[in-house]
């Protein structure tokens, strides 16, 4: 009977990470196509998902702990409620990302950049992609598929490295648009993080899976 009960909770805390991996992953695709489009508008919608992302961490937490105090789990079951907790962490912070790219589609709304942003449009892409496969590999348990997410991480990092020498060459210039320039740059930083925080996701999906802890990028 207790067994299935614990699985019907965990059941219910699936549908809920479930919900708030979607949430964060649309988010962050309104505020990629605000950024591509200079939509005012959806950047906001973004802003405004913030609170419901941080009220499901704190609701799928509080539920976690109880199956921990109440359960007393053990082994496997034990690893996966760890895990539940390090991939909310992770959820909440590309959420925080997803504003953060939502932000600068606003203030390049008004003050367009002269020249192409398609490496941060490739990297707020690319991290839709990784997110999405990540939450996808903790639903089903897939270490394969976790590993796979993360490596695509590099792809990130040598863009945002790129997108940054661009952004020098032309602050050289252009030294008057410094303030735009280090907007941009913190931009590009943001994405990059944004995939450090999926591949800590997939890591925490190889932990629930195998019991050892493995950095998946370094």
């Amino acid at each position: 009977m207790m067994r299935m009960q614990f699985n019907d909770e965990m059941n219910r805390l699936h549908h809920d990470i479930l919900a708030m991996g979607s949430r964060v992953e649309e988010d962050l695709r309104k505020a990629l196509i605000a950024f591509k489009t200079s939509d005012a508008a959806l950047a906001d919608e973004v802003k405004a998902d913030d609170e419901l992302v941080n009220a499901m961490q704190m609701k799928i937490e509080d539920q976690a702990a109880m199956l921990i105090a109440t359960q007393q789990p053990v082994a496997r079951d034990l690893r996966e409620l760890i895990t539940i907790f390090k991939v909310t962490d992770n959820l909440e912070r590309i959420g925080d990302h997803a504003v953060h790219l939502a932000k600068t589609a606003k203030r390049l709304s008004n003050d367009p950049y002269p020249r192409t942003l398609e490496r941060l449009e490739l990297m707020a892409a690319t991290g839709v992609a990784m997110l999405h496969d990540a939450v996808t590999a903790y639903l089903d348990q897939n270490e394969a598929l976790a590993r796979e997410a993360a490596a695509r991480d590099d792809q990130v990092d040598a863009e945002h490295k790129a997108f940054v020498r661009e952004v020098l060459d032309y602050l050289t210039e252009h030294p008057d648009k410094a303030q735009q320039a280090t907007k941009l740059i913190a931009t590009s930083s943001f994405l990059e993080r944004l995939g450090d925080h999926v591949t800590n996701l997939c890591e925490a999906v190889v932990f629930m899976v195998t019991g050892a802890h493995t950095e998946l990028n370094d």
